[in-house]
């Protein structure tokens, strides 16, 4: 009990950020996450070879025409894997939604019905998985419907309190604000080094978790993207952290005492009025960090997507 992880478990739920069942298996998180790039790295693994073979045979299946089976066989995989995660964690799996719809509400609705449709299919309910959509204000509104519909979504690539505000008053789940993404920029347009302590993605998440709390929004709070350990034990004891397993496996090698970053203490002021789709857009405008890593991760999701497509199109 005297490694870090440990000492984090308790404190933190800890959540694997990896399409790697091997990786998944040996941590043992209570919930996973995947994305286009990880399932992309994860197609290359042997565990996942029959299973591409065996959505590519689905695709052929249920869909006609080249570009149809490509989209169905790439969703079909991503859930498959899913599958396969949720048999290793007792919680919920995160599968994302094509970041090609990020900016169109009801195209985000609809595949996420149809992500939801094949993961019924293959017996796993809704209840044990998450559907990932981009912070984007048609993001958010997807999701806003999809929860209505007793669809649980986490809204990835958060840089910015706008974002998160929204995602809070939209209903969503769970937010995944970028830690990682947040320093990178900083490191890069300053030229300055950061501790734990003054890392801008850190303070990014510890804004958005005492606001969270401040004011009462149930929206479970996610770290994402971590660059290092110091990063993962200056965010211990919110509500949730999805960690690689590089990471995982440093944690669990070192020792000390854990020190407790963030606490909930209590709803003690009234909320907010939601804010607006206008004001949204201008708070997010004006912050060129959000706005580049945010516009930034959607394409290079999109690009990963592409390759997987490519992958798949070589063997059908």
């Amino acid at each position: 009990m005297n490694d870090l992880l440990s000492q984090l478990k308790v404190v933190t739920t800890v959540v694997v950020d990896s399409g790697d069942l091997g990786a998944i298996e040996q941590f043992r998180p209570v919930d996973a996450t995947t994305n286009p790039s990880l399932l992309l790295n994860a197609s290359q693994l042997e565990f996942a070879k029959p299973m591409l073979a065996a959505a590519i045979s689905y695709a052929k299946t249920h869909a006609s025409g080249q570009a149809a089976v490509l989209e169905l066989a790439c969703d079909k995989f991503a859930v498959d894997v899913g599958t396969a995660i949720s048999k290793l964690v007792p919680g919920r799996v995160s599968t994302e939604v094509d970041a090609r719809l990020s900016f169109d509400t009801e195209a985000t609705v609809a595949k996420a019905l149809q992500l939801v449709e094949l993961y019924q299919q293959n017996g796993v309910s809704t209840d044990r998985i998450l559907i990932k959509v981009a912070s984007t204000w048609e993001g958010i509104q997807a999701a806003r419907q999809l929860e209505q519909q007793g669809i649980q979504c986490n809204l990835t690539l958060l840089f910015h309190m706008a974002q998160a505000r929204a995602c809070a008053e939209a209903g969503a789940y769970l937010i995944s604000p970028f830690v990682g993404r947040i320093l990178d920029w900083y490191k890069a347009n300053t030229q300055q080094d950061y501790s734990a302590e003054t890392d801008p993605g850190v303070l990014s998440v510890r804004d958005i978790y005492h606001f969270y709390k401040e004011h009462g929004y149930a929206t479970v709070v996610m770290g994402a993207s971590f660059r290092n350990i110091g990063e993962v034990l200056a965010l211990a004891g919110c509500d949730r952290l999805t960690i690689s397993p590089g990471l995982l496996d440093e944690l669990s090698k070192q020792s000390g005492t854990l020190e407790v970053k963030l606490v909930d203490g209590g709803a003690k002021t009234a909320k907010p009025r939601a804010l607006s789709e206008s004001e949204f857009r201008w708070q997010l405008n004006e912050d060129a960090m959000a706005t580049e890593k945010l516009a930034e991760g959607i394409r290079k999701f999109a690009v990963d997507q592409r390759k997987l497509e490519q992958l798949i199109a070589g063997q059908l």
